[in-house]
């Protein structure tokens, strides 16, 4: 039975103008294979409520899974909470068990509650609220989107309180071998293999190492016996 897939959608202006870099879904895609998810798909778009509603539609209707990042702040051009709500037709307003958990943490840290803030309590109908524990502000889980923050610290704390809740699939296991030939040399003995064992996936990523050229290649896949008779084969053709 094939693993559940999942795709991932970062949003932000500052991921396309590269002033930011994305390092969500280099977290994101780690936690999915280890629990045996398979990301299969990630997207990023600007800050434009169309742009992040159509995406959010096409996703889930493809996976099993999506997740989202950034734009849940308190400023203007955190729009995803509306744009994700726009996706599903959902109403959204303040609710209050987000509005009392805001409250609390502000409290305790002696900051005020501002109109800004309280926009973090914007949640659609129908949602269910993501723990963060960190900055206190909740993302959510509407159909099988769950939308959380785009601030890496924020991100893998609202990734770690989801992983348990989802239903994985095996996890994929990989094995991999530098070998010290260029990638037109390995080429045709890698297609052999890969016949060989139609359950696994073959990967050649080519390196230069003190003026010597080479590739690691990397096998990927469910089957832990397959998986290592690949290895030995391709280290006797190797050797």
């Amino acid at each position: 039975m094939p693993n559940p897939t999942a795709a991932m959608l970062v949003i932000g202006d500052e991921i396309l103008s590269g002033r930011t870099r994305d390092s969500n879904t280099h977290h994101l895609a780690c936690a999915l294979t280890a629990a045996g998810i398979d990301l299969a798909e990630a997207r990023v778009v600007r800050d434009d409520a169309s742009a992040i509603a159509n995406a959010v539609q096409a996703l889930s209707a493809a996976h099993t899974y999506v997740f989202t990042s950034g734009g849940i702040g308190p400023t203007h051009d955190d729009i995803t909470a509306d744009a994700v709500a726009r996706a599903f037709g959902a109403a959204i307003d303040i609710r209050d068990d987000a509005r009392a958990i805001l409250a609390a943490h502000y409290v305790r840290a002696g900051i005020e509650m501002n109109a800004a803030r309280l926009r973090m309590a914007r949640i659609p109908e129908g949602a269910t609220l993501i723990e963060n524990p960190v900055s206190a502000a909740p993302g959510f889980i509407i159909r099988n989107v769950h939308v959380m923050a785009g601030v890496p610290k924020i991100f893998e704390a609202m990734v770690a309180s989801v992983l348990p809740t989802l239903t994985g699939g095996a996890p994929l296991i990989s094995r991999s071998m530098d070998v010290y030939r260029g990638e037109g040399d390995i080429a045709g003995p890698l297609g052999d293999l890969a016949a060989r064992y139609p359950q696994l996936s073959f990967g050649s990523y080519p390196f230069q190492r003190g003026g010597v050229y080479g590739a690691n290649v990397v096998a990927r896949g469910q089957d832990e016996g397959a998986l290592d008779a690949a290895m030995a084969d391709l280290t006797e053709r190797f050797a």
